[in-house]
């Protein structure tokens, strides 16, 4: 179940994500915006610009050509009154008619504060007067008392902190209660996810925000229960009826193997007769030694056959089987190598004799029989806690294509529904599932000396 916590803490990642890339965007809006919506950005700075730019040239006063034009852009009039007669003694020349050109104290006062007929001022100090800068309606909204407590100020930024900091637990607490129906849904989901891919039973019960989910997972369960109880009774039949056939194969092909061998030595019978009862006695043996194989192969796969492993010398074991092949090479048109370093005499591993000797010999016989006349390399190597047996031949060697058939082919001892494809013999699968039992892989490829060549690698007990 860690994928749950991994899920709320991403929930609550995307969460706070999209909240701060949300004030961020809002943020800058708003910057643009404002930006956009205020043509003079600093109303009192222009105000203070304007007092300092107008001068007395000894007939009137003047106001420097580049702060009228950022007046005119504005839309802002001004006028400067005298500090003496408190009377407007210079004026632009877009002042508006509502606009006094005559004040008093009091009205200094709301001057600075806030509007003059509506329109927003801002004020800035000149030697001989105040100037009064005006905007047009609407373009500022101004504090008319803008006055705040001093604890207020000072305490703000915390304040700031501390109702951003309740925010997000409020966010948080309404997200994860709004969400807790739905993380209790997906609990039992995943459970269920887990189970089916373990071939358990599975049963979720069906409701919550995720009941049809559960629900399907229930159906998918009960379809792959089903078709796993199919199958294990269609395997159990094939074994059973593979050693039964394999039974009732024996008796009669023992009756055609012993009626054959005394016709191949009759001497009253035609050579050809003889010849032809020679060729029944080698079919026969064929099949039997195929029936052998079918019968191990069967056990094998169905984990039937008994392991009686013991600390072997996998060293002794394959030096032997070459010794029996070598004898057995009569024509010597199949000499066998050994290619064994002579420092490795001992490589014990925990394995089972009879079935390791009858890959090996698999493996030979698998050159011998697919090769008119080759040499055969058998060695043996230990490292890094393994033991590595190596058939290889110089023979025709493979193709990559039935490299390809080799690797993947599903043989007639796996349930398979492609039963047009050609399978390869029994021989090699054999030599398989020995080695699987063992706990050791197998590798096929091309061998050093150009033809075909098979590696058994095996866990070693001790080098």
């Amino acid at each position: 179940m860690k994928s749950v916590p991994k899920l709320i803490r991403r929930f609550i990642g995307i969460m706070l994500l999209s909240a701060v890339l949300i004030i961020g965007l809002n943020l800058i809006l708003l910057a643009v915006y404002s930006l956009n919506q205020m043509p003079n950005r600093h109303p009192w700075q222009t105000a203070g610009e304007v007092a300092d730019h107008l001068h007395w040239d000894g007939h009137e006063y003047v106001l420097s050509s580049e702060t009228a034009l950022e007046l005119k852009t504005s839309g802002a009039w001004a006028v400067l009154i005298d500090n003496k007669t408190m009377q407007v003694i210079w004026q632009t020349d877009d002042l508006p008619q509502t606009v006094p050109v005559s004040y008093c104290a009091s009205d200094i006062a709301g001057i600075t504060r806030g509007y003059i007929d509506g329109y927003p001022t801002f004020t800035g100090e000149s030697e001989k007067g105040l100037v009064v800068l005006g905007y047009p309606k609407d373009s500022f909204w101004k504090h008319m008392w803008p006055s705040w407590d001093y604890r207020l100020i000072a305490s703000l930024p915390r304040t700031i902190l501390t109702v951003l900091a309740m925010n997000t637990v409020l966010v948080f607490m309404i997200y994860f209660f709004a969400n807790t129906r739905l993380f209790g849904s997906v609990k039992p989901i995943i459970n269920g996810i887990q189970a089916l891919s373990a071939g358990e039973a599975v049963h979720i019960k069906e409701k919550g925000l995720l009941s049809e989910l559960a629900a399907n997972i229930n159906r998918t369960s009960e379809i792959l229960q089903s078709k796993d109880k199919m199958l294990e009774k269609k395997e159990t039949a094939r074994a059973n009826w593979i050693a039964g056939v394999s039974h009732d194969i024996r008796t009669p092909l023992s009756m055609v193997m012993g009626y054959a061998c005394q016709l191949e030595s009759d001497r009253r019978l035609p050579k050809d007769s003889c010849q032809k009862a020679s060729v029944i006695v080698k079919q026969s043996e064929r099949m039997r030694n195929l029936i052998s194989d079918l019968n191990l192969a069967s056990r094998l796969e169905y984990n039937m056959q008994p392991l009686h492993p013991e600390k072997q010398n996998v060293v002794a074991i394959v030096r032997q089987v070459a010794v029996d092949f070598i004898n057995m090479d009569i024509e010597g048109s199949h000499p066998v190598v050994w290619e064994t370093d002579e420092a490795l005499t001992v490589c014990t591993a925990n394995v089972d004799r009879d079935l390791i000797r009858r890959a090996v010999s698999n493996l030979i016989q698998n050159c011998i029989s697919h090769n008119n006349a080759c040499r055969i390399h058998v060695g043996v190597t230990a490292e890094n806690g393994t033991c590595t047996i190596t058939v290889a031949d110089d023979g025709k060697g493979v193709s990559d294509e039935q490299l390809e058939k080799l690797n993947s082919s599903p043989h007639y001892m796996v349930c398979d529904e492609n039963t047009a494809q050609q399978r390869h013999g029994l021989g090699l699968l054999i030599v398989r599932q020995i080695t699987a039992a063992h706990n050791g892989n197998v590798s096929m490829g091309r061998s050093r000396y150009g033809g075909f060549e098979a590696a058994l690698t095996l866990p070693a007990d001790n080098i």
